[in-house]
């Protein structure tokens, strides 16, 4: 079969290479063709169009734009250069997608996928609104609508538990194009049913779909030998940093934390720069685990490493639904923070957990996503059971 996957399998992070790695190797452990729709929207790391600023919202948005397009500047010119062709090469090996590709023509690479027997939306936050964009209608296979195609997405996510009224009902027209959905997070379920009155599937994020990393952790070399502390932190430096400093000196172990390009604050213990199979390493050969970021909780599970999750706070404390999710799942929602508080880590970091328990919920968190695309791939329709009989 011939599945295409719309994703963010272009950015330079490590949560959304590693979806995208985690999605594409399950289809093709199943027999499948799969490679990735290779639409790159500007407005996702770039900014893309200013607008008129006719509205305290649309100025905030045209600083949103001016903010992504001066980090992608810096980024691109002055940022550390090994890292960004680590990426490179990591897609080229890992995701199928040739090193010197151009940026995608949008409209062309959009128009390709009429060719697939099955075109899987997801996963990562695809189903996010942006500030300075909104919903992207391509994102729900709005531009699929006439194709032949099985349209279906897989652990879609909204990044948040709650949307705006106004993004709200933009929804149940969004929604319409998918002969089948899943998502992430339970919160995501809800938003589902509110816009369309159907209960979508729950499913666990592609990484979640294999146990077994020895591909990418087999051929990432070490490079630290001695006891540390892994700490990948985004958005905000809040609760993560004070997190990390007391479990380096509870543990008397330095902290290692990866690059993020999009940070505005001072580093948190030693900067590195993986990529996304050293990182992976990175974790799995971490004493302790510190993060705000929903794979890097993943992660810490598939690999049973004792974890916090220190959740961000402010405004940004809706984007914990993600990684709050996941700890539910598992019966692990002790190991979330809102705020720092040191007697709470000293706490969690006495407290052992039972990864019997938590590895029996991982297996069926898998089971479920295995039953979901099993499923969706004996109901793709002709000319793909077809042309299969003519082979």
């Amino acid at each position: 079969m011939n599945v295409g996957i719309l994703t963010f399998h272009f950015s330079d992070n490590y949560g959304a290479a590693l979806q995208a790695y985690a999605l594409r190797r399950w289809l093709l452990e199943q027999g499948h063709q799969a490679r990735f729709i290779d639409y790159r929207p500007a407005h996702i790391e770039h900014g893309g169009q200013l607008s008129l600023p006719t509205s305290p919202a649309r100025l905030k948005a045209n600083l949103k734009i001016v903010y992504l397009a001066a980090s992608s500047f810096v980024n691109q010119h002055f940022g550390h250069q090994g890292q960004k062709e680590k990426f490179v090469n990591f897609r080229e090996h890992f995701l199928g997608i040739p090193g010197g590709a151009a940026p995608a023509d949008n409209g062309h690479s959009l128009e390709e996928a009429r060719s697939f027997d099955l075109i899987v939306a997801g996963s990562d936050q695809i189903w996010s609104p942006s500030q300075h964009f909104g919903f992207d209608p391509n994102y729900f296979l709005d531009f699929a609508q006439s194709f032949p195609a099985r349209k279906i997405s897989y652990a879609a996510s909204f990044g948040r538990d709650r949307v705006s009224a106004s993004e709200a009902s933009q929804l149940p027209g969004l929604l319409r194009h998918f002969d089948a959905i899943s998502v992430r997070e339970a919160s995501g379920v809800t938003l589902v049913e509110q816009a369309t009155g159907q209960t979508p599937a729950n499913v666990p994020d592609p990484t979640l779909l294999h146990n077994n990393y020895a591909e990418l952790t087999d051929r990432a070399p070490s490079g630290h030998t001695a006891p540390y502390i892994f700490c990948y932190g985004l958005r905000s430096p809040d609760n993560i940093r004070q997190t990390a400093d007391l479990a380096s000196k509870q543990l008397d172990c330095p902290i290692l934390s990866p690059h993020n390009p999009h940070r505005r604050w001072v580093e948190i213990g030693q900067t590195v720069h993986p990529d996304p199979g050293e990182w992976v390493s990175l974790v799995k050969n971490a004493r302790f685990v510190v993060t705000n970021s929903f794979h890097g909780t993943v992660f810490a599970l598939l690999f049973r490493k004792p974890f916090i999750v220190a959740g961000l706070t402010g405004d940004k404390a809706t984007a914990n639904a993600r990684a709050i999710n996941l700890l539910r799942a598992v019966g692990l929602e002790n190991r979330f923070t809102s705020g720092f508080s040191a007697q709470n880590v000293q706490a969690l970091m006495a407290h052992q957990i039972d990864w019997s328990e938590v590895d029996q919920r991982l297996t069926e968190l898998r089971q479920a996503g295995d039953a979901f695309l099993s499923t969706q791939l004996k109901a793709v329709a002709p000319p793909y059971a077809a042309r299969r009989t003519v082979q």
